[in-house]
Order: structure tokens, then C-alpha cells, then sequence
């Protein structure tokens, strides 16, 4: 794994954590994951040496710092930037192909329902998937349009949480 997929790998699983979408364990495993990739701060190495046992009461404490150190973003629990940064997560994994679209939607739709803007397309595609053997529509034509979508939400939220000082 390169330095940049172990970085977004780890922040990915961060935002997952801070929205309950990841055990605190995967993201001790991430931080062991980046230190093999070559990234390494004290922070992270200490992160990375958390057990199982530990990780549950120690990941709230260590994360921030260990991801400041790499210059990522540590979202607040249950932020609303944490779950954009979720759901983009969620649409990595699906595209790197560790979630079917189905289970995509599934979850999208189990966390958010109808509620979230973001995500509304993915509810509603998770409900068309319930409702396949009375219409006209194919499981891979809909497994397209949550690829599209996925493909969208991954592009639409790797803009930075915070603007930058840089002028437009």
C-alpha cells in the first residue's frame, strides 16, 4: 500500500469511526496499516499500538492527535462534516469493491434514511431495490446508478472541511 492509500485509508476509517459506521479496533488496525505503508509520527505509532482492549477508550483520545500530526482531518462525533466525510468513505469502499452497491445503499439508507440531503439519491435507490420484482428496472441498472452516485459523492467531498486562505 502507498503512503497516499494508507493517509486516505486512515481517514477514511476515522470519519467512519466518528460517525459508529467502524469499531475504534479498525482504526487501530489502519494506524498499523500506515506505519507499514511508511507514514510514521509519534502520534500514529502510538495509536498503532492500542489492543483490541484498549482501543474503545483510547481512540477518542489518540486519533486527534495522530491525524493531526499527517496534516488530516479528525471530525467531531456525529459532526455533520464527519458524516460527508463518512459517506464518502462508504463510497470508496463500495467502489474498491468491499461493499456491493446493494449493501451501499443499504447502509446509507439504514444511518441517514431520507433525511440527509447528501444522500437522498441513495435512499431512494436503496428503496428501488426493495421494489425490482414489480417494475420494470434490472438489478444491474440500478447497481449502475449507485456506482454513479458513489463515483460522484467520492469526487463531490474530497474538497477540504475548512476553506483554505488561498484567493479564488
Amino acid at each position: 500500500m502507498s503512503t497516499k492509500a494508507a493517509e486516505i485509508a486512515l481517514q477514511d476509517h476515522a470519519a467512519l469511526w466518528s460517525t459508529g459506521e467502524a469499531r475504534a479496533s479498525e482504526v487501530v488496525n489502519a494506524a498499523c496499516d500506515a506505519l507499514i505503508a511508511g507514514l510514521d509520527t509519534p502520534g500514529l505509532r502510538i495509536l498503532a499500538a492500542c489492543t483490541r482492549a484498549e482501543a474503545d477508550y483510547d481512540v477518542h483520545d489518540l486519533l486527534p492527535a495522530a491525524l493531526d500530526e499527517l496534516g488530516l482531518t479528525c471530525y467531531p462525533v456525529a459532526s455533520e462534516a464527519g458524516q460527508g466525510a463518512a459517506v464518502r468513505a462508504l463510497a470508496h469502499h463500495m467502489l474498491a469493491g468491499k461493499l456491493t452497491p446493494r449493501e451501499f445503499t443499504f447502509r446509507i439508507h439504514q444511518r441517514y434514511g431520507h433525511e440527509l440531503p447528501l444522500t437522498e439519491r441513495l435512499a431512494e435507490l436503496d428503496d428501488e431495490y426493495d421494489i425490482l420484482e414489480y417494475g420494470d428496472r434490472t438489478v444491474d441498472q440500478v447497481d449502475a446508478e449507485v456506482t454513479a452516485e458513489a463515483r460522484r459523492l467520492a469526487t463531490l467531498l474530497t474538497v477540504p472541511a475548512e476553506p483554505t486562505d488561498t484567493p479564488s
